[in-house]
């Protein structure tokens, strides 16, 4: 989020979300599932406080 704040980006791809999320098998629906949901979490707490 630091990174993202700084470029005013909040970048989507890449392997910055993998790093966050509980480890789990690449292979399985759920994980992208997963990933969706907190990639929409993170991206409502950056538009909540990217004008501070």
């Amino acid at each position: 989020m630091d990174i993202a704040f700084r470029d005013a980006n909040f970048k989507t791809t890449g392997t910055d979300i993998d790093k966050i999320m509980p480890p789990m098998s690449r292979f399985g629906s759920t994980r992208s599932q997963n990933k969706e949901q907190i990639i929409e979490e993170l991206k409502q707490y950056y538009e909540r406080y990217f004008g501070l």
